[in-house]
């Protein structure tokens, strides 16, 4: 019997009164999303030389198309870090020679951040491995519940973060 389970049923002896789904299933999304983490994803990106976060800004910037590139605010908003998480993962990036830093011609006040090839080969080479490691994270579940599992993840997600924009 998993954790979770087992202080719902601890709560449920001492607690009969109280409705418990809302703790089981914050309890168990919270515990998914650490065994997902820490068994998949955090071994499988330090293999490669990465940290989960680089990859997240490397990817952010693949998906942008050629040039494949954006500014420090438009990766900050789409990774959701801190500005100092921020600048630390690029520093890094940069140094390993998988992004580069130039002035934006668009705006000489602001910076683009932009895939090497080196980034961009990386990202390219990595990205159907890591979907593979994900695959085998959640080969639990059949195709038809990842699905139905993902729909309802999107509704909460959307609901909260609808919650959290009030």
């Amino acid at each position: 019997m998993n954790r979770v389970s087992v202080a719902i049923d601890q709560w449920r002896r001492e607690r009969p009164d109280l409705d418990l789904l809302p703790m089981e299933l914050a309890g168990r999304l919270t515990t998914v999303g650490r065994h997902l983490s820490q068994q998949y994803l955090e071994p499988f990106f330090k293999a490669r030389g990465l940290q989960l976060r680089e990859f997240d800004v490397l990817a952010a910037l693949r998906r942008a198309g050629a040039p494949y590139a954006l500014t420090p605010t438009q990766l900050f908003e789409a990774l959701m870090v801190s500005s100092g998480g921020m600048t630390h993962q690029l520093d890094r990036l940069e140094k390993a020679g998988l992004i580069a830093r130039q002035p934006n011609p668009a705006d000489r006040r602001s910076m683009l951040v932009t895939l090497t090839e080196a980034g961009l080969g990386l990202v390219n080479e990595t990205l159907p491995q890591h979907l593979e490691n994900e695959t085998r994270a959640l080969e639990t579940l059949s195709r038809e519940e990842q699905q139905t599992l993902n729909a309802l993840l999107a509704k909460l997600q959307d609901g909260l973060e609808a919650k959290a924009s009030d």
